[in-house]
């Protein structure tokens, strides 16, 4: 009770303390700006309480005259300063001093004195373009400089001399054109450097080296497609990269090569169609990896991510067009702990993904078109160990009958154990227009039950399969269709064919080559019958060139039959084999070839299934027969030999033989038949006693 008491009346002693010290100030304050003992926070995150004048949004010209002596944080926001001329120096506790807003164009309009225990300045959000040398050189100490947010076009090479304390520098959302590894000679202690949002054409290499002790980099918005592989050479610290909303159509995966420390990495808004195997080779430290809003994200493909020790966290979301997570797309991720897969296009995700990692707690596929089939049956089975987050958003998008229900309401018996290939929609546009000499990369990913095997067809009918040699095809084992320098001859409709044991699913999408696309040629489809049997039927047509087979219909409306089928094929199949037909019946057979523009070319006959012969079904009859009766004779024969052979054993006559031979033999090949004889006739005995 008593140390409660005590410590009751120290809070409200070391209470009346500051309300007094704060009344003190506001004595000797200024009118217009507030002074006040408030939490302060120094650059290297150190907690202070800190007399501090806020003469922020009062409309000021310029800085009042004579602040309190004391006074360690001076604030100055949104304001409209544009000159200072009276300095600062008499200030001797000044630590911070925050100008940012204002309307400052010229560091040359700004004295405030010789500050060598100044830690912090902010200037963004002015009208300042350009940084001269030695414009700092007042602040020997300073370790916190914020000019973002400026005009910047110009930095002299020894704008930051003499700064060789300072640990964090904002250069970002200026006009500036170019990095100039000069600006860092004397800035060894930099932790922090923010560059982005700045249109710089290039990175150099070694434009960073100086920087020995910088712990993050942050390079957004700047238009990069790529980077150096020596660029970040030299940054054996570096802890941080962020790359976001770039233009970098893969991952810079050999600068990132030489960032041996590196931990959390920031790859969103890019525009990268694949994550493919090496992209994070060599990343042995990396914690955390970023890979959201990419709008042309397509898949991640096997071993993706491989052998990545300290990778604790994945974070892949609203990616519009990422369909395919391939089941190995995870390897060696033995720290693994959250991955976060919401808000893409995914139809599935493979349970081998969720398996392969040893420590996973938490997984988000929530906010996907999720198709409930045998891939994703695993998720309601109760064997799982993860936490699946947002079960509520967890959706079915298919098929119908399970469209609209929540994933957890569908029991896995429900879902069937193989599946159909489905090829996702998203993964392939409908039509891609591009110039003559281009690579073009057509993405074509499936999930299935047994795994699918895929397949490319041609506008001339030519089957593209995994390691063809072709010079202008060819064909990645995930499905990806690349095109080397493309011209008119290659352009027209490309069909993605994925197929496995239970069957086939395909998608075309049309290639527009400088706007040229071949037409479907006005002309008549004929269609030949090369053999008709009794139960089938084989027929062949010659399709033109850019069109697609979408179906072959077989019907009959006999008096005793009445069936209808339809088959899928692709362009470059010319023959195709009807089967299970009956026997004397007339069939219609129709082809109808469909474009991308919806027209169709469409064909049909008539054919009639011939006779089953009847010498046939004789021959067949007779031949069975024969079969039978061999086989009785046969058994018969077996049956008869195996008893006159025990008749005969037990016959003394032939015992007697049998011993007079044995006498007639040399001794050294005479057969024990003797001592067999005495077994024999002990057996006969033992025989007849039991009788």
């Amino acid at each position: 009770m008593k140390d409660l008491l005590f410590a009751v009346c120290l809070l409200a002693g070391l209470a009346l303390t500051n309300s007094v010290q704060a009344s003190k100030w506001s004595v000797v304050c200024l009118k217009l700006c507030k002074c006040e003992i408030r939490p302060w926070f120094s650059p290297l995150s150190m907690y202070n309480e800190a007399p501090t004048v806020d003469c922020n949004d009062l409309g000021l010209l310029t800085l009042p005259e004579r602040l309190p002596s004391d006074t360690q944080v001076l604030l100055s926001q949104a304001n409209s300063i544009a000159k200072i001329d009276s300095p600062l120096d008499y200030l001797v506790n000044l630590t911070e001093v925050d100008l940012s807003r204002n309307n400052i164009s010229s560091l040359s309009d700004i004295y405030i004195g010789h500050i060598p225990q100044l830690l912090s300045l902010h200037l963004e959000e002015n009208w300042l373009s350009s940084l001269h040398d030695n414009f700092l050189a007042h602040f020997p100490n300073l370790q916190e400089l914020y000019v973002n947010h400026n005009l910047l076009s110009l930095i002299s090479a020894e704008a930051f001399q003499g700064l060789n304390k300072l640990l964090r520098l904002h250069l970002n959302s200026n006009q500036l054109r170019a990095i100039r590894s000069e600006w860092f000679q004397d800035l060894s202690q930099l932790e922090i450097l923010m560059i982005g949002e700045n249109p710089i054409a290039r990175i150099q290499n070694m434009n960073f080296k100086p920087l020995i002790n910088l712990r993050s980099l942050v390079l957004t918005r700047m238009n990069l497609t790529e980077i150096p592989d020596s660029a970040l050479v030299g940054l054996d610290k570096l802890e941080s990269v962020s790359f976001y909303d770039n233009m970098f159509p893969k991952v810079p995966q050999a600068a990132l090569r030489q960032v041996r420390n590196l931990k959390f990495l920031d790859l969103n808004k890019n525009p990268i169609e694949r994550i493919q195997r090496g992209d994070f080779v060599d990343m042995i430290h990396l914690k955390e990896l970023g890979i959201n809003s990419m709008p042309e994200l397509v898949s991640i493909d096997s071993f993706a991510l491989h052998n990545l020790p300290e990778l604790t966290k994945i974070e892949a979301t609203n990616n519009p067009r990422l369909s395919y997570i391939h089941p190995n797309a995870f390897s060696q991720l033995p720290r693994l702990e959250s991955l976060m897969l919401n808000s893409n296009a995914l139809r599935a995700l493979h349970h081998i993904t969720v398996e392969s990692l040893p420590n996973l707690q938490e997984v988000s596929i929530h906010s996907n078109p999720i198709y409930c089939d045998c891939v994703i049956r695993w998720i309601n089975m109760n064997n799982t160990r993860v936490r699946f987050m947002e079960l509520d958003a967890l959706l079915c998008a298919g098929p119908s009958e399970f469209e609209g229900r929540l994933v957890k309401q569908v029991h896995s018996r429900e879902m069937a154990d193989i599946c159909l290939p489905l090829i996702s929609p998203e993964s392939l546009p409908d039509q891609v227009n591009v110039g003559t000499g281009h690579l073009v990369s057509l993405h074509c990913r499936a999930f299935a039950d047994p795994e699918p095997e895929i397949y490319w067809v041609t506008p001339s009918g030519e089957k593209i399969l995994p390691q063809m040699d072709s010079k202008k095809y060819h064909l990645h084992p995930e499905g990806t269709f690349d095109i080397y320098g493309i011209t008119e001859n290659e352009a027209g409709q490309y069909t993605c064919v994925a197929h496995n044991l239970i069957g086939v699913d395909m998608r075309s999408v049309l290639v527009i080559v400088n706007g040229y696309y071949p037409l479907l040629v006005n002309e008549s489809l004929h269609i030949q019958v090369e053999n008709t049997e009794p139960n089938s039927v084989s027929i062949s047509w010659v399709p033109p060139k850019g069109s697609l087979v979408s179906n072959i219909k077989w019907s009959t409306n006999s008096q005793h039959h009445s069936l209808q089928f339809t088959s899928h094929v692709v362009s470059n199949v010319k023959k195709f084999n009807l089967t299970n037909l009956h026997s004397l019946t007339q069939y219609e057979v129709c082809v109808e070839i469909t474009d991308m523009q919806s027209r169709h070319l469409k064909n049909c006959i008539n054919v009639t299934t011939t006779e089953v012969s009847k010498r046939k079904n004789d021959d067949v009859i007779n031949d069975g027969l024969i079969i039978s009766l061999t086989a009785v004779l046969l058994i018969m024969s077996a049956v008869a030999c195996s008893f006159i052979c025990m008749l005969r054993r037990n016959d003394p006559l032939y015992r007697k033989l049998r011993n007079q031979q044995s006498e007639i033999l040399p001794s050294h090949i005479k057969p024990n038949w003797r001592s067999r004889a005495k077994a024999n006739d002990s057996e006969t005995d033992l025989t007849k006693n039991s009788i």
